[in-house]
């Protein structure tokens, strides 16, 4: 069983995985207090809820863009599991070529997307993940990974309008059933989501031209399900696409 670690800097998700089938996932607040005795208390937890033993995990795998939370997973793994895990980033051969000018600074989980998106769904690809920031990810077809574009993310928008402002109330982050708002909550909704919409589906048709080819688009994170009916230029979602990208990169890494 492999053992796959997403952690973002709004949530932690997990995978279990028995072959290729994704059997478990969890979704956990990213506490950068968390030490390695309590991810493992954690993690057991989730696994003896679902009946699962946890001691069949035989190999983990770890993306993270929270260093502290990097370390807490990579000791928890080798103290309770007696595994190293993989730590995904930029010296990892994945076979793509990063032509980012300071690869380094790539985020793992953007390595990730970029991995499955490509070995998914082919290239050229865009990969959106709405997460908390959104981001963008281009592959071409020759798996070289050009670089993309981030932005901040919806829910860190609204919270960012409702904090800094003293009257606009905290929304749900829901289409509201018209673009001209008749209360401020409409209103506050009608911007931050249909405006996101156009703004990604805007970027999405710039990074054609800019390429000046038809592309694949796939979205993940967890408004992809809820942007993607509205968006013109969005044809896949896929909500596992960065913890698939885990158990893939595991798999081509052992394979070498």
């Amino acid at each position: 069983m492999l053992l796959a670690i997403d952690i973002g800097n709004t949530n932690i998700v997990i995978g279990a995985y028995q072959n290729k089938k994704l059997e478990s996932h969890w979704r956990l607040s990213s506490s950068i207090t968390r030490t390695s005795d309590e991810s493992w208390i954690v993690i057991k937890l989730l696994f003896d809820n679902v009946q699962a033993d946890i001691h069949k995990i035989n190999g983990v795998i770890i993306s993270s863009v929270v260093p502290n939370l990097t370390e807490a997973f990579l000791r928890m793994a080798q103290q309770y599991l007696h595994i190293t895990p993989i730590n995904v980033d930029h010296t990892l051969d994945l076979g793509l070529k990063i032509l980012y000018d300071s690869p380094e600074t790539v985020g793992a989980d953007r390595l990730c997307n970029a991995f499955a998106g490509f070995h998914q769904f082919g290239g050229p690809i865009i990969v959106v993940d709405f997460g908390t920031a959104t981001t963008f990810d281009v592959i071409n077809e020759n798996k070289e990974y050009l670089g993309g574009i981030i932005v901040p993310g919806i829910e860190m928008s609204a919270n960012v309008l409702h904090l800094r402002t003293a009257k606009l109330p905290k929304v749900g982050l829901l289409f509201p059933g018209r673009i001209i708002g008749h209360t401020t909550t409409e209103s506050i909704q009608s911007g931050l989501m249909y405006g996101s919409v156009e703004m990604v589906d805007g970027l999405i048709r710039r990074i054609k031209g800019e390429l000046g080819k038809p592309m694949n688009v796939v979205a993940t994170g967890g408004l992809a399900s809820v942007l993607y009916e509205k968006s013109t230029e969005i044809k896949i979602i896929d909500p596992f696409l960065t913890l698939n990208g885990l158990r893939m990169i595991y798999e081509h890494v052992h394979k070498k």
